[in-house]
């Protein structure tokens, strides 16, 4: 765990390469209200692999909250560019869970020759704001500021968005009253007030500018990451490989198992056009 400074914030980011080694680049985003025990918890990188993702603004350890006004989609992209450029990293695949897809997205789009690769992880927006889910977070934050973290969750937990997650997905439920759990829930409210407003494509139809090989992984039984849009998100991407997963709620370990599968068999055909002995290895690219 290490940081670095950039548009007068403290990043906290996690980097499990090592220096001078050919390892294949992988930034993997964590969602909202999130941080980088999230991808990392979730995804153990095979040898050949150097994992990395950063806690975004207004989440995790990064500090401080800054200006309310840059908790936005694009902005999480110029900061991931930011950390690449820091690393020296010239092209890396991009993925993420749920808002860290909706980064991964937007970065992929703007830009193309930064992007080896694209993984979108139960994605929760496709063109425009998340809408029904945008008001729930609405009413976390509201409560939130009204009430405090504490007796926010206690309120929220007696509405009928939060019994009607409940009954869809405990799992989904479960991370809706995490938001109130956040140590820094109080100082970072903000970020559920902006980010589920915002989006990461302005049409739906830009994406399929996407040349990149992309995996989008989707799973049943979650209102807050409707299946359908993985659906949608992998045919309008030309070539994208599309997995169902195991939703949380049905078998956290069975879910775990699943995207630690996809991601590896994925991301196997990155290692296979590493350069050896200095030139391109023109092996098995997995297709």
């Amino acid at each position: 765990m290490t940081a670095f400074l950039h548009d007068q914030l403290r990043f906290h980011y996690l980097d499990t390469g090592t220096s001078g080694t050919s390892e294949v680049p992988f930034f993997f985003q964590h969602g909202l209200g999130g941080d980088v025990g999230q991808p990392s918890g979730l995804f153990s990188p095979p040898p050949g692999i150097r994992l990395l993702c950063f806690d975004c603004r207004a989440h995790g350890e990064t500090t401080p909250v800054g200006d309310p006004g840059k908790l936005r989609i694009a902005v999480f992209a110029d900061d991931l560019r930011a950390l690449m450029d820091r690393l020296e990293i010239p092209d890396a695949v991009i993925g993420g869970i749920s808002m860290g897809a909706a980064v991964a997205l937007n970065f992929a789009l703007r830009f193309p020759e930064r992007t080896r690769g694209l993984v979108l992880s139960r994605p929760a927006w496709l063109a425009g704001p998340m809408e029904e889910n945008a008001r729930i977070y609405a009413a976390i934050a509201k409560l939130t500021r009204e009430h405090g973290a504490a007796r926010g969750r206690e309120a929220f937990a007696e509405t009928e968005d939060y019994r009607k997650t409940l009954r869809l997905s405990p799992d989904a439920a479960a991370s809706l009253l995490g938001q109130f759990d956040n140590p820094r829930a109080e100082e970072t409210v903000a970020k559920l007030e902006r980010i589920p407003t915002d989006s990461p494509v302005d049409r739906l139809e830009a994406v399929e500018a996407i040349g990149a090989p992309t995996l989008v992984l989707a799973n049943r039984q979650d209102p807050i990451h409707p299946f359908e849009y993985g659906e949608v998100l992998a045919r309008r991407i030309s070539g994208a490989e599309f997995r169902e997963i195991t939703p949380k709620s049905l078998s956290r370990e069975r879910h775990m198992a699943d995207v630690q599968a996809a991601l590896e068999a994925f991301l196997a055909r990155f290692l296979a056009r590493q350069p050896v002995n200095g030139l391109p290895n023109h092996g098995n690219t997995g297709h």
